[in-house]
């Protein structure tokens, strides 16, 4: 069904974290929300920081009609990773610089109101990875939007990771690691290690060895349908989901990774179209 969003009424925010300079900023932006009818709460670690009062961040998803993170990209990924199981459309407005997934400029915040209430905005439908480390019977679930990245715990070891497509192996990478990427995240960590690039409402996953010590491995293109396993025969790796959150996989670890049942959703403007976007953000086509 789609969602009416000519009836959110209210917005759940979240601000860069340690930026209080950012306050005036918000305060201007909250004004332009509250004129065009929508409420707007701040949770309580983003109030604290410029000194305003705010709510837990659960009860702040929980209540309110869809969510804004003021910053950069990694704010917006915090957000949608973190409010993923509440369902809401999260939109990002660009405090930070490069602004691939936070892409409502501050001057374009009035604009992006009006869109709203007109109903004209649009919801992306971005996939996300659902992935659990398996140690012994205790599980340890959670959810990327850009990426895990499997990878070696010193500067001094090389990885050796074992991957298996359900549950029949198919290669093992040594080097420095291995990044899982979503569509989505085809142009963070995975185009910096020359991945493809992969249009963000395609559903599949981007297997991509970080400086194989094999000149034959490549970056590899599979369903989002499938189910991938990953293990290491004899050292300790370091799990790292969205460049945020990190997890160890020892030798007797499972490391499963799922495309997610559901989606997360991107509130975008009308105007934001995906390949204007790389020529802008990559200066493709410049002379």
């Amino acid at each position: 069904m789609k969602e009416d969003i000519k009836n959110y009424r209210s917005a759940g925010f979240i601000l860069k974290p340690d930026t209080p300079d950012i306050k005036d900023t918000f305060l201007s932006i909250k004004e332009k929300f509250e004129r065009y009818g929508i409420s707007v709460v701040l949770d309580e670690t983003s109030a604290d920081m410029i000194d305003l009062s705010g709510i837990e961040f659960d009860q702040m998803c929980e209540k309110n009609d869809f969510l804004v993170s003021l910053g950069g990209d990694g704010t917006l990924l915090s957000l949608v990773r973190r409010s993923y199981k509440y369902g809401k459309a999260v939109c990002g407005i660009n405090a930070g610089n490069l602004g691939f997934l936070a892409d409502v400029r501050i001057e374009e915040v009035e604009n992006f109101l009006q869109q709203l209430r007109d109903g004209e905005c649009r919801i992306d439908d971005r996939m996300m990875i659902s992935g659990i480390l398996i140690r012994d019977k205790e599980e340890k679930p959670f959810y990327a939007f850009n990426d895990v990245v499997v990878t070696r715990d010193t500067v001094s070891k090389m990885a050796t990771i074992e991957a298996y497509i359900e549950d029949e192996m198919f290669n093992s990478y040594r080097g420095d690691g291995l990044i899982i990427s979503t569509p989505t995240g085809s142009t963070a960590y995975n185009l910096a290690a020359d991945g493809p690039v992969m249009y963000p409402l395609t559903k599949a996953f981007i297997l991509n060895p970080i400086c194989p010590h094999s000149l034959t491995q490549r970056a590899l293109v599979m369903p989002a349908d499938f189910t991938i396993k990953i293990k290491t025969p004899n050292n300790k790796l370091l799990v790292v989901v969205d460049g945020q959150d990190s997890y160890t996989l020892e030798k007797s670890d499972n490391l499963i990774i799922r495309g997610s049942k559901r989606n997360a959703k991107l509130l975008h403007r009308k105007e934001r179209n995906y390949f204007r976007v790389l020529n802008e953000k990559l200066s493709w086509g410049d002379k």
